[in-house]
This record gives structure tokens, C-alpha cells and sequence, in this order.
């Protein structure tokens, strides 16, 4: 991880053709040329500070303050940002909402931990994880940071980031998204990948079609310290708009299997006891399996899909965002059931 590409400096012998060609390659995200004005150093004395908690040596995660809904109050931070920092250097997962966000990381990292970020990881491609990508550019073009995600993540950022961006200002108001702007990652990262920081390694452990087209899951052996990006929720109601309910039911049987100690995801989760695993991997199996069970049943009792009365789950009407998102979640889950409830009700061939 600590080879980063660059390009040489065009001498007076380039012609204006190549200078068009390099220009079109770096508006493309597929060439970075080197600088050293990355902007001055913070004021340390006047840096809004950032809560870390440690999760582990050398991990450092910042909580949502309320694992509920965006709003002009949460100014859209409403999942984790993590930091992994070592001899120096700090890799980013899931920088944040917003530009603001992401300069308050990038201060944070500079003053407590006097390390400078050499990587960022988009998980997946929500606005509240990926917009604070803004934050980096300037590091981006001057060689000294690559933005990292799965090719279906950076495919997906480039559908559907500028209508997220519009989306997630409408919710927060325009103060909190001011110079953000759409920043979409440098390089693919393939399954394992192993990513070095300092004397800590995380490896890419899968890219699971679940909560979005590929979740990518990253994974710290020596800590058990696993991400699990939009695929781990807990008082939360999942968002099924982009993925696949079997898909994410199997993903999660493959995270237990890894037996982790803590695991961030849309929130961060820690083991109770030694050989337990984290709560919201239960958390998140639980809500999705009885989504699955309601809409199989749904389908016997001969129910239509747009009416979704039928479908409530009263365990989990009290989680953040049951209204907005659970007849959804109902109608989703029937288009991707319908084919399984007809072969399983199937007259078997001779």
C-alpha cells in the first residue's frame, strides 16, 4: 500500500495533444498528477475536536451520536467513521456525509494522532458514507492519498452520487453540504487485497451483493476487527433498495463464520464476552429473517404486495426509521421472493 502511483512532471517537449489526453485522464479518476500544495496545516488550537473511541490498537471509530435518521440536526452523520492509524499514517473507512465532516477527520487525524491519511475505503455507495470523499481531493490530485472501493461501488457512485447529493441537501439544508462535491475513487480493490498501515494490515474479505450491489467487507485478524459497511444494523431498519435479501441473509452467515469481536457497520458493535459475537450481526439476521418469513407467508394467505398491511413485524416498530422504510423493505423482498414461493409451491415432476 505504500507505492502510490505518479506521474512525471510533462516537460516542454509534451505536445498539446498528450497535455489534452493527461487533462481528460485525470477529470476521469484514472491519472494523478503530482503537487505539493495540499493546503496548510490546521490550527490545532482551533480544530473542532472529534470523539474517538478506541476499538482496538491503532483503531479508532466515531460514532453517530444517535443511530437514528438524517437530519439538519445530525447534519447527516448518522453511521460510523473509522480511522486506522499507524507509524504516522492513517487509512479512512467511510469518511463521512459531507466535506465539513471530512475536514474535521483530516484536522483530527494532524493534530491527536499527528499522522497523515495515505488511503481512503468507500464501503458502499450511500451518500452519508462516500460525500465526505471532498475532503481529500486535493491529496487525491497531488499523489499522496488514494480513494479505494469495489468496482461496484465506484460504478454505482457514478450513477446515482449526483441525485444523492441533491437528496441529502434537501434533508440537511445547504450549510451542512457547503463545497462538497462528488469525488469518486481512484482505485479498485479486488478480494484479497491485504491494505498496510504501519504494523496493522486489513484484508479484503469479500464484496457481498447484499445491502447494496457490493458491500465490501474488510476484516483485522490480529484484532478481530471486522467492517462490515451497510450489512450490519441494529436498531435500525435496513435499507433493502439496492441489494438482495438472500444475498445479505448469506453474507451474514459468512461474517459470523469469521467470528469477530467487533464489527462496524451502520453502527459499531462489540462482543459481550470472549466467543460471542457482536449483537447487531444477530440484530440484523433477525429483522431481515422475519421479513423474509412475513413475505413468504404473505404470498400463501394470497395477499397483494402494494397493499403491505399485512406486512408488520411489531419487534422492531420502535427501530429508527420502521415508517419511512419497512413497506419498502416489503415490497422489495416480494419481487425478489415471488420466483422462490412459485417453485417451492411447484408440483414436483416425475
Amino acid at each position: 500500500m505504500h507505492a502510490h502511483r505518479r506521474a512525471h512532471h510533462a516537460g516542454h517537449l509534451v505536445s498539446a495533444v498528450l497535455r489534452r489526453w493527461l487533462t481528460t485522464l485525470l477529470c476521469l479518476g484514472g491519472f494523478v498528477a503530482p503537487t505539493h500544495a495540499t493546503g496548510p496545516s490546521p490550527d490545532c488550537q482551533a480544530v473542532d475536536a472529534v470523539p474517538w473511541q478506541p476499538v482496538a490498537p491503532g483503531i479508532w471509530v466515531w460514532p453517530a451520536t444517535e443511530n437514528g435518521e438524517v437530519s439538519p440536526d445530525n447534519a447527516g452523520h448518522v453511521l460510523p467513521t473509522s480511522v486506522v492509524v499507524s507509524r504516522g499514517e492513517a487509512l479512512v473507512i467511510d469518511p463521512g456525509p459531507s466535506h465539513r465532516h471530512g475536514l474535521r477527520v483530516r484536522a483530527s487525524l494532524a493534530c491527536r494522532f499527528k499522522a497523515k491519511p495515505r488511503w481512503v475505503v468507500n464501503s458502499h455507495a450511500h451518500a452519508d458514507n462516500v460525500l465526505a470523499n471532498s475532503a481529500f481531493a486535493d491529496l487525491l490530485e497531488a499523489g499522496q492519498l488514494e480513494i479505494m472501493a469495489s468496482a461496484a461501488t465506484r460504478s454505482a457512485m457514478q450513477q446515482r452520487c449526483a441525485d444523492c447529493l441533491v437528496s441529502l441537501t434537501n434533508r440537511v439544508g445547504a450549510a451542512a453540504l457547503a463545497d462538497t462535491q462528488i469525488v469518486l475513487p481512484s482505485r479498485t480493490l479486488f478480494v484479497g487485497e491485504r491494505l498496510r498501515v504501519g504494523t496493522l494490515s486489513l484484508v479484503v474479505q469479500a464484496i457481498e451483493p447484499g445491502h447494496t450491489e457490493g458491500d465490501l467487507v474488510l476484516w483485522n485478524a490480529r484484532h478481530r476487527v471486522l467492517w462490515a459497511g451497510g450489512l450490519v444494523y441494529d436498531g435500525r431498519v435496513p435499507e433493502l433498495a439496492q441489494g438482495s435479501l438472500d444475498g445479505w441473509l448469506a453474507a451474514l452467515e459468512r461474517l459470523k463464520a469469521l467470528r469477530p469481536r467487533q464489527v462496524l457497520g451502520t453502527v459499531w458493535s462489540s462482543a459481550a464476552a470472549a466467543g460471542d459475537p457482536p449483537p447487531a450481526l444477530a440484530a440484523t439476521q433477525g429483522y431481515l429473517t422475519a421479513l423474509r418469513s412475513r413475505v413468504l407467508l404473505a404470498m400463501d394467505e394470497g395477499h397483494q404486495p402494494q397493499e403491505t398491511t399485512w406486512g408488520e413485524l411489531p419487534a422492531y416498530r420502535d427501530w429508527a426509521g420502521y415508517e419511512a422504510r419497512h413497506g419498502f423493505n416489503l415490497q422489495r423482498a416480494w419481487r425478489e421472493l415471488e420466483p422462490v414461493w412459485m417453485d417451492q409451491g411447484a408440483t414436483p415432476t416425475k
